[in-house]
């Protein structure tokens, strides 16, 4: 039989090829930072690195490290084990709880990933009885976790608030309602606007599901993300997450909001119930992170900073940038190939991207995103636009 399916699979890879769709790894040698090693064929080559999601610059904080270093002498390295088997220490409760404290709520279960988060979301706590209604452009996590449950599925255009109110009309014909979006929609890098949710959510009866992996550190004017850039802190009913972006940049999720919600997480919850627990010394550097984001805002001052003036210049060097209210920069090139030609040469240069083009994004959508960091210094940020005026001249994109 694997005959068969090899040679299915060759020709599948091929076509992948073909159409200029297929993804390949690059090799980092070095600490994940603004400025990174990647090997090359004659060695080691500097670059400097606009395609992480280390919003905060913490990835290779040095309390971070030590805190985890500390905490495994301690701890230990693994679990072992699932949460309700023997799989909890102090440390996963100290860390819920500085979640619960950073985004105003009631309590907070922890995950492996984000993605385990919002696969885990919605089974437990929806049944055919209920209703979904789920931004269109939500990320992969939301939709296979909307999947996987049975409650009746409507989908609104990305922003529409008008879409949204029919499909909440329409809603009513079921018991309970959820809507889901995320807080920054990360291909585009447009925040969703939670206030006209929210606002919807009480006319129509509604609860609010939030992913904040893209906003919590980035958005709202200490970084607490969009709850608080629309001043609904402690209101939304559910917000999920992740530590592998601006808390520092490892792995690990969490879901966060009411109680009760939180306790039937708990208990039924499969990804929770059948996952081990993230290890002690991720969650001490996560526990440090929270610690040092409340002590002062000088980390999110400098991101918005470095992406005001970012997307002011490049904006002014005539590159298609779509809408941003992150530290994302979608600079629009649509061509899948080109979006490849573009990352290649710029890495020529000293700058490492990748090209994103479907299935990321939609067909036709093809583009580079680019992500600012508080750790990019002014002259990397130069150094950066600099080169993408070079290669968007190179290449045709601009005159």
């Amino acid at each position: 039989m694997y005959q068969d399916f090899q040679k299915y699979l060759q020709q599948t890879l091929q076509q992948i090829k073909d159409d200029g769709l297929y993804k390949n790894e690059r090799v980092i040698i070095t600490p994940q930072s603004s400025g990174i090693q990647v090997a090359g064929e004659n060695g080691p080559v500097d670059v400097i690195n606009f395609c992480a999601n280390n919003y905060l610059g913490l990835a290779d904080n040095k309390e971070l490290i030590e805190a985890a270093k500390a905490r495994m002498d301690v701890r230990g390295y693994g679990m072992a084990s699932v949460r309700f088997i023997c799989g909890t220490q102090d440390t996963h409760k100290m860390l819920e709880k500085a979640i619960s404290d950073f985004f105003g709520t009631e309590d907070t279960i922890l995950y492996a990933a984000c993605f385990d988060a919002n696969g885990g979301l919605f089974e437990p706590l929806l049944t055919a009885e209920d209703a979904i209604i789920s931004d269109a452009l939500n990320h992969a996590s939301i939709i296979d976790g909307v999947r996987l449950c049975k409650a009746v599925r409507y989908r609104y255009a990305n922003g529409d608030m008008a879409d949204l109110e029919e499909q909440l009309k329409a809603a009513q014909a079921q018991r309970f309602r959820i809507i889901a979006t995320d807080g920054v929609f990360s291909m585009d890098g447009n925040v969703c606007p939670l206030d006209k949710i929210y606002e919807l959510a009480q006319k129509y009866n509604a609860m609010v599901m939030v992913d904040e992996s893209h906003s919590a550190g980035v958005v709202g004017r200490t970084g607490h993300g969009v709850t608080e850039q629309f001043n609904l802190r402690g209101k939304i009913e559910v917000l999920t997450g992740t530590l592998g972006k601006a808390f520092g940049g490892s792995v690990g999720g969490f879901t966060t909001g009411k109680k009760e919600i939180i306790d039937l997480l708990r208990q039924r919850s499969r990804p929770y119930l059948f996952s081990n627990s993230i290890p002690p010394m991720v969650a001490a550097a996560a526990l440090k992170t929270f610690e040092l984001l409340t002590k002062d805002n000088h980390l999110q001052d400098t991101l918005h900073e470095n992406t005001n003036y970012f997307v002011e210049k490049m904006t002014a060097a005539g590159f298609d940038i779509k809408p941003t209210q992150s530290a994302i920069c979608a600079v629009m090139l649509y061509d899948a190939r080109l979006s490849q030609e573009f990352a290649a040469a710029l890495q020529q240069e000293g700058i490492y991207v990748t090209g994103f083009y479907y299935p990321v994004v939609p067909k036709g959508q093809a583009r580079i995103r680019v992500q600012l960091s508080a750790a990019h210094t002014r002259e990397q940020l130069d150094k950066g636009i600099a080169a993408f005026t070079k290669v968007g001249k190179q290449l045709g994109v601009l005159k």
